[in-house]
């Protein structure tokens, strides 16, 4: 079965980094859409970046320019290196899988999640 696992997460200062992984099994990763989401207290979980096939992810406003996502086919591996981290970036961050003609609704796959906190 689909099976996603993330690693990564823990506390650190503003301004501090991370570097976010999930280590995927059980499906071909190689020709799956990856993204990460996050959720933090009392709000929606929300799609922060995505990553094709082939070239270079897209980001969310609050994370561009700060968070690169990033995928190892050979590893079967999603990767989210998150710079100049802010308060506001604290919540549980989620690795997710689709197939690319598939919608996260009918056909996502999340893992279990890793918690990042940032203090000011």
């Amino acid at each position: 079965q689909v099976t996603l696992v993330e690693s990564g997460g823990g506390s650190v200062q503003a301004g501090g980094s991370l570097r976010l992984s999930c280590a995927t099994s059980g499906f071909t990763f190689s020709v799956w859409c990856m993204a990460w989401f996050r959720q933090a207290p009392g709000k929606e979980r929300e799609e922060i970046a995505s990553v094709p096939l082939r070239g270079s992810g897209t980001y969310v406003d609050d994370v561009k320019g700060r968070f690169t996502i990033s995928r190892d086919n050979r590893k079967n591996t999603l990767y989210l290196q998150m710079n100049s981290l802010k308060p506001e970036d604290t919540a549980m961050y989620f690795c997710a899988a689709r197939p690319c003609l598939r919608s996260w609704t009918d056909s996502g796959y999340w893992g279990q999640g890793t918690q990042v906190t940032v203090s000011s």
